[in-house]
């Protein structure tokens, strides 16, 4: 297709153009181009029409005729040469790079995006309307210059815009009556032309891109065939053929439905339910912890600001109450902390008067779901003393008020205990007062200690399948009971009520007893004791030893004192009185100067010998009813918590203010030391106090 001059762009859109005499020479210019043409061709002709020879190169191969006549085939393809072959791609579907088989043949040699437009098409017709350019304008431009002939053009736009106004400028030089007259209207450029406007600079794209792992993808297949889906439903109704023989078949005893419903429940764990039984007790976790997000965030991150202005006192901020609607009735008789889990601690449920035995209740809760147990174990008798193994913290020691004791196992499935202890293996013949778990002995047998109302302490031995007992020491009022026929005479017998081991000397423990005193024991030696202390003039409720000084331990009791002694001096070292009958007391896992006891006015008490020797820095009502008495403390082994149990069957936990776990501030320059020398050096400095005034008197 020919393209239009420059100059033919410039002329006017019209049919009926004068044609002025100064083009002639032009055309016959044109003329004798054609004629020279003309000639060339027929002297072509005169070539073609001699015949021709032909002529062949020296080295040109020579060929017979059935070679000539061979047909060699060569098929051509659109297969790109240069295209790779080996492009590889990540497969998210198979996890791993597959190689692309499909790969763009096409190879673009030339590309041109042209212009013109076709002069009947509505874009044509746009641009000569806005370029407004009418029929006499064009004859009174063609007037003004009758000594330039314009060919007749289709009135067209050209490929570039800026090049029709530049020839319109150069054909029109001496047109300025015209310029003068009327304003000719300037075309608009397509290339960069802009109207007036601001430009502005835009905003930097911004992207965000982030990369995820896939999910995990697991393929599952399996073929159902008609016996299989036949055999399914066999076992179902067998299924409902039991339960139902089971349902008509009458009661006779309390056991005998017990047993019935832990085989309905072993039967029925089967169900698809049970599958989703984990996501579920997450989902839980989950809403509790969104409903009591409150209590959440100030167990994380509240720190009591106002202690700055009490000098030395502190406060304790309640956060979850745990209960069970199937124990209200029951007192709190026993707390235990899980030393692997630290947010699991377990609850010992029954009664303490003997008018009112009967069931008992163990129950593990969490402090990520405060609304309702991890584990529940019903017992026929009163629970009154729990302990959780240390390193094997699915291992819980419960002693009971008949007199049993027993070992629940958490991993075991099941409402019973895995050991139990009878009246053939040696069970006691009173409550159960006190339970400790020992280290495992020479053949790696697991073993705990009890201590009952009896007077005998007893050591357990997890043997297979059954509890051994070994009795270590009996009780009596005149003091430890010989093994064997010389003690045929029944002396008195002393009740024990608690006891505890010492932290580091392994044989060493220590027993309290219903009269009021405490008797320092050894493992080795049982026909007497260490030593004896007229602690208290009522029962000794608790006796502890301290978590890091080795001489020092704590006593409580209903005669509202709590004592702290010195092993080696019979006299205690510090005595408190709590206007109350104290029921628990706990020493802190963080100081050796911090231990708390509650009373049964319903009152925690938090003292800190190190601040305050003579009172106690905190003392805090946490229960709503004051009838209620608060029976047990334990504090947690890591967090600033503490939980409270009360005889209604509820547990509190309580924050401690900063005031209640103050620490010695440091001198400038000197940094803190740390570690357990550091809390035995600070205790021993109290103790020191009270010594020296009776080494001076000696």
């Amino acid at each position: 297709m020919p393209v239009p001059s420059s100059n033919a762009a410039s002329v006017k859109k019209s049919s009926n153009v004068q044609k002025a005499p100064g083009a002639k020479p032009t055309k016959t210019a044109s003329k004798k181009k054609d004629e020279e043409e003309g000639v060339e061709n027929g002297d072509g002709w005169d070539e073609w029409s001699h015949g021709k020879a032909l002529t062949k190169p020296a080295d040109q191969l020579e060929l017979t005729e059935t070679e000539l006549k061979e047909e060699i085939t060569r098929i051509l393809t659109a297969n790109n040469p240069h295209a790779p072959q080996n492009i590889v791609r990540y497969s998210f579907k198979e996890r791993s790079y597959k190689p692309i088989s499909v790969v763009d043949q096409m190879a673009v040699h030339f590309v041109l995006e042209g212009s013109l437009l076709h002069q009947d098409s509505d874009e044509a017709r746009r641009l000569r309307a806005k370029e407004g350019l009418a029929e006499e304008t064009a004859k009174v431009d063609a007037g003004a210059e009758p000594d330039e002939e314009k060919p007749e053009t289709p009135a067209t736009p050209v490929e570039d815009g800026g090049e029709v106004e530049e020839a319109g400028e150069e054909d029109r030089p001496d047109s300025v009556a015209s310029k003068t007259d009327k304003k000719e209207p300037k075309v608009t450029n397509q290339f960069n032309f802009s109207e007036r406007a601001s430009q502005t600079l835009n905003n930097p794209l911004r992207e965000r891109t982030c990369q995820t792992e896939p999910p995990p993808r697991s393929i599952f297949s399996a073929t159902a065939n008609q016996w299989e889906i036949y055999d399914v439903y066999v076992e179902e109704l067998h299924k409902q053929e039991k339960n139902k023989e089971k349902l008509k078949a009458a009661p006779s005893k309390k056991d005998g439905e017990r047993s019935k419903k832990r085989m309905m429940l072993t039967e029925t764990q089967s169900d698809d339910i049970t599958k989703v039984a984990k996501a579920t007790k997450i989902f839980e976790r989950m809403v509790n912890q969104n409903t009591f997000d409150d209590i959440a965030q100030d167990f994380k991150y509240f720190e009591d600001a106002s202690d700055e202005f009490r000098d030395q006192e502190g406060t304790l901020l309640p956060l979850w109450k745990f209960q069970y609607d199937k124990a209200k009735r029951l007192s709190v008789t026993a707390l235990c902390w899980n030393q692997k889990y630290q947010d699991l601690f377990a609850v010992g449920m029954g009664s303490y008067d003997f008018n009112k035995q009967g069931r008992g209740m163990l129950v593990f809760y969490s402090l990520k779901n405060s609304a309702f147990p991890e584990y529940i174990y019903a017992t026929s008798s009163s629970v009154l003393c729990l302990d959780i193994h240390e390193q094997h913290s699915y291992l819980v020691a419960v002693g009971f008020y008949n007199g049993c004791v027993a070992v629940f196992n958490l991993k075991e499935e099941g409402l019973d205990s895995v050991y139990k202890s009878t009246a053939k293996t040696g069970k006691h013949t009173d409550p159960v007062w006190q339970v400790r778990w020992q280290n495992d002995d020479m053949d790696n047998n697991h073993n705990f200690y009890s201590v009952s109302s009896d007077g005998r302490v007893v050591s357990w031995t997890l043997v297979k399948n059954e509890l051994v007992f070994t009795d270590i020491i009996r009780l009596s009022l005149n003091g430890a009971v010989p093994e064997g026929p010389e003690g045929t005479q029944q002396p008195s017998i002393a009740c024990g009520t608690s006891f505890d081991f010492h932290k580091q000397i392994d044989y060493l423990f220590l027993v309290g007893t219903e009269e009021g005193k405490i008797h320092k024991c050894s493992k080795t030696y049982s026909s007497q004791f260490l030593e004896t202390y007229n602690a208290h003039s009522m029962a000794v409720d608790a006796v502890k030893w301290n978590h890091f000084h080795p001489k020092v331990f704590i006593s409580c009791s209903s005669d509202w004192t709590v004592k702290i002694w010195d092993h080696t001096i019979n006299t205690p070292m510090f005595t408190f009185d709590l206007n109350a009958a104290v029921g628990d007391v706990a020493w802190s896992p963080y100081s050796s100067t911090v231990f708390a006891a509650v009373t049964t006015d319903g009152t925690v008490h938090v003292f800190d010998l190190n601040i305050n020797k003579y009172e106690a820095i905190c003392q805090q009502p946490v229960v709503s009813k004051k009838k209620t008495k608060l029976t047990h403390v334990e504090f947690n082994p890591i967090y600033p918590i503490v939980i409270v149990g009360d005889d209604r069957g509820y547990v509190t936990s309580l924050k401690l203010s900063p005031n209640l776990r103050k620490k010695p501030k440091a001198k400038k320059g000197q940094e803190l030391p740390k570690g357990p020398e550091v809390e035995v050096a600070k205790m021993e400095k109290l103790l020191s106090l009270l010594r020296e005034p009776e080494q001076s008197t000696v």
